[in-house]
């Protein structure tokens, strides 16, 4: 033990600037790979990979046990090496996050603003005359991430966005009602595709636990991409929305529409302030 704090104390004394910044660039790069996991099921890995990599350290440094010794260094190079495959999903999503990051807006502006203005206007159509009649539905609105590979396994349908076309698509007991719609710009890509389904425990902590497969299907594709994930539930009716691994529930028409133009026309409505606005909840303030 008084090894160990005689190390800690050297390596203080030794320590400047440039350490500083190390420890900081050390640090962010752990953050960032905290928030990335967070909410799903690669969170309880990591965190048993750290308890046991704390045991291993504390165990060798405080007792003298080369057996013990010798296998925890034998068994680290191979736990390093299988750590990209348990955490293939995560470092995927982090590398396109880090991709997105030059994705710049298309050139012709007033023209996709025109075409995403009448597709939002249709799904929200369709959604609130599914809710009225409690017709499940789930349709992705693809933005930047490209969706090819979830298109593939669903029906090509390469049909403009109307609300009687989705309305009809999610009609009970018809051939392509079961699975999701995959919308881009206006035109309808695909139905009856299949979304991967979320990993996270968000739903399994909710108050109302009767949330199923479609919920769970539009919070994976928003873990997966950057889509939007709009729901309608068949057992309630109510209206849900889903980004970015979050889902924000029991929505009516005008709120829909509101969020939907807040994500696809940020210059004409600031994000932030409309959810402070609308969901209040979402932001407690400081002093509670």
């Amino acid at each position: 033990m008084s090894d160990l704090l005689s190390d800690l104390f050297f390596i203080f004394q030794r320590l400047d600037w440039l350490g500083v910044v190390d420890i900081l660039l050390v640090t962010l790069i752990l953050f960032g790979i905290l928030y990335l996991v967070r909410d799903t099921q690669a969170m309880v890995l990591l965190r048993g990979v750290i308890l046991l990599l704390i045991i291993t350290v504390l165990l060798t440094s405080l007792a003298n046990l080369p057996a013990f010794s010798w296998l925890a260094r034998t068994a680290l190079p191979a736990l390093l090496f299988s750590i990209p495959v348990i955490f293939a999903p995560e470092i995927r999503r982090a590398l396109e996050r880090i991709g997105r990051a030059g994705t710049f807006l298309p050139a012709n502006k007033k023209k996709d603003g025109l075409q995403m203005q009448a597709t939002i206007q249709a799904v929200v159509s369709a959604a609130a005359r599914l809710s009225a009649r409690q017709h499940g539905a789930l349709i992705i609105l693809q933005r930047f991430d490209r969706l090819d590979e979830y298109v593939r396994t669903g029906v090509a349908i390469q049909g403009r966005v109307t609300p009687d076309l989705l309305i009809q698509i999610f009609y009970p007991n018809t051939p392509l009602h079961d699975g999701a719609v995959i919308i881009s710009g206006d035109k309808i890509l695909a139905a009856a595709c299949i979304m991967p389904l979320s990993a996270s425990g968000i739903l399994a902590h909710t108050p109302e636990r009767q949330m199923g497969l479609r919920h769970r299907a539009a919070l994976g594709i928003s873990e997966a991409s950057d889509a939007i994930a709009v729901v309608v539930s068949e057992e309630t009716g109510a209206i849900s929305i889903a980004h970015a691994g979050r889902m924000i529930r029991r929505l009516d028409a005008e709120r829909l529409e509101n969020i939907l133009i807040a994500f696809y026309n940020p210059e004409k409505t600031d994000r932030e302030n409309f959810f402070r606005r609308h969901f209040p909840y979402l932001f407690p303030r400081k002093d509670e």
